[in-house]
């Protein structure tokens, strides 16, 4: 599957048309299910817990979800937002990521 398949599927279970109401809660949903993922790191790294991939993944594809009802919502493409994303990045760090590169990136 890809971002475009993925988009047009998950559009299927939004909660409805472009209100600033199902904008704000699909916004909220985003932040919360990132709380989630970040929940489950903070136990696997600072409590010792054994990593919970299947958990993750789905916590992850939660994330994703909102995303996309984000995008979908202000008629943006996830694939557009990728490769735009992947642009930026090749921009920004030409011979691939360093801490280098990052603390003498100018923008």
């Amino acid at each position: 599957m890809d971002l475009t398949e993925y988009q047009r599927a998950a559009a299927r279970t939004s909660s409805g048309p472009d209100t600033k109401l199902t904008i704000a809660i699909s916004a909220m949903g985003l932040a919360g299910e990132a709380g989630e993922v970040v929940d489950l790191l903070k136990k696997q790294i600072g409590h010792g817990h054994d990593a919970d991939l299947e958990k993750l993944s789905k916590e992850l594809g939660d994330l994703l979800w909102y995303l996309s009802d984000l995008a979908t919502l202000h008629g943006l493409s996830l694939d557009e937002i990728a490769q735009e994303n992947i642009q930026k990045l090749l921009e920004r760090y030409p011979d691939g990521f360093s801490h280098e590169a990052s603390r003498n990136r100018k923008r």
